[in-house]
């Protein structure tokens, strides 16, 4: 079992994600009861202790399907078997925003972040695969997003950490078969009312009978490339920032820098991030690069954004 090679690269991509922490430090993984967040939470067990490291896990119950107590119970279950400690069950309350799929992931996020925040905890391990990775890169395509979104999921964002993102859904499922787990099966995982459902069963499938194989692992490597890109840009950006709002400074900068310098200072203004689209930092540019003595632009949160004596400001 310990040479089995699914299992081998679970184990490893989790010590690769751990290798900074110091010695004593506590871990906890995501655990859903499904496939990924098993195999996760396996190679969690197994490789926290030989890095001098604690390790135990958190269960999440969404409430959103009728059993999934028993879901959740049967994964601390597994967790405890493996040797994690603590290992918690949150129950959640979902709400609406932003539509099923969003409302659960903030809830998820929120109870993760409680949790850990209660036990201390140095990091939270995330089951994201390979193939979630290119899904949310086709998401990301289909609603005409930026580089950041395009950039998928971080393997580091502060203490959320994803060590799968270079594995395979199938290796998580061959390294429970290796183990002797019983992962549950998530029907929304086969609802095509979801878009990502949509993207799995269908999208993808399609892409690789027309492009051929591979087409997850180029769209993952698309992400990591962008990612650089967006960090880069970033980073200008928060240099751009520190000139303030000054018209003839905005100019200057290319587009791509100044429309994030103009997001992040409507948002600092008091705007909504989540309501901040591109088309309002696009009209809000439009003071600064295309300035025809036009009123101020309305923005999110009653927050209207003018040109006057060749600056920027919000009221």
């Amino acid at each position: 079992m310990r040479h089995e090679p699914a299992v081998s690269r679970t184990r490893a991509a989790v010590r690769a994600a751990l290798g900074d922490l110091d010695a004593g430090a506590l871990v906890l993984a995501a655990v859903s009861g499904g496939a990924d967040s098993l195999a996760l939470a396996a190679a969690a067990a197994w490789v926290a202790p030989r890095l001098g490291l604690r390790a135990g896990a958190i269960v999440v119950d969404h409430g959103l399907q009728a059993g999934s107590d028993g879901v959740a119970a049967k994964a601390a279950d597994t967790c405890r078997g493996l040797g994690l400690h603590p290992v918690d069950v949150v129950p959640v309350a979902v709400g609406r925003e932003g539509g099923p799929e969003a409302a659960a992931r903030t809830a998820r996020y929120d109870a993760l972040a409680r949790s850990a925040d209660m036990a201390e905890a140095a990091a939270v391990l995330l089951a994201h695969t390979r193939d979630d990775q290119a899904e949310t890169v086709l998401l990301g395509l289909g609603r005409g997003s930026g580089a950041r979104s395009l950039a998928g999921m971080a393997p580091v964002n502060g203490r959320w950490r994803r060590p799968f993102l270079d594995i395979r859904r199938e290796d998580t499922m061959a390294a429970c078969a290796a183990l002797g787990l019983e992962p549950w099966h998530d029907p929304h995982n086969d609802d095509r009312s979801f878009a990502r459902v949509r993207v799995r069963r269908d999208a993808l499938p399609a892409l690789e009978a027309a492009l051929g194989p591979g087409v997850a692992e180029a769209l993952a490597r698309t992400a990591a490339l962008l990612r650089d890109d967006a960090d880069a840009l970033d980073a200008w950006a928060d240099r751009a920032a520190t000139g303030g709002l000054s018209v003839d400074a905005l100019a200057a900068l290319p587009a791509a820098v100044r429309s994030r310098v103009l997001r992040r200072a409507v948002v600092a203004a008091g705007a909504p991030a989540g309501a901040v689209t591109a088309g309002h930092v696009a009209e809000v540019d439009r003071l600064v690069v295309d300035w025809r003595g036009q009123d101020g632009v309305s923005l999110p949160g009653g927050l209207v954004a003018e040109r006057s004596c060749d600056r920027l400001s919000f009221r």
